[in-house]
């Protein structure tokens, strides 16, 4: 891994991720919007994505599309807050997100990135299920 975007309007923590990630030797870039992380996908390659779920305007299929055209292969980890709702966590990882939940470790999350994911594609009624079960 050498170079990783994180796009989250979390200063404090893009800080501090950053700051470990290059006692790591891994360069970070940064963005605090949405838009801007778009930007620099289109002129820095990057090995790992790491996107704020705050920060997500679209259903985790249309953004799991929009990480395929814009960088085909770079797996993508999605920070959700301690305080989301454990569905939210799910309906990423049904499109084949890595998630992790504030705090977390950096050198987890770099493992976590480099982990292959198999991507589900439930049935509605299968995830709707699922997610009932995991909100009793």
């Amino acid at each position: 891994m050498t170079r990783v975007l994180m796009i989250d309007e979390n200063h404090a923590l893009t800080d501090s991720v950053g700051l470990q990630c290059l006692e790591q030797g891994i360069a970070i870039r940064m963005a605090d919007a949405f838009r801007d992380g778009a930007r620099q996908l289109l002129e820095t390659p990057v090995s790992l994505i790491i996107v704020s779920s705050s920060l997500v305007r679209v259903s985790p299929q249309d953004l799991a599309k929009l990480f395929d055209t814009l960088a085909p292969g770079v797996p993508v980890v999605v920070r959700v807050d301690r305080a989301q709702a454990m569905d939210e966590q799910v309906r990423f990882e049904l499109q084949g997100f890595r998630v992790v939940r504030v705090p977390f470790d950096v050198q987890d999350l770099l493992v976590k990135g480099e982990t292959p994911i198999r991507k589900v594609t439930p049935s509605p009624a299968v995830a709707t299920a699922v997610l009932e079960a995991l909100c009793r």
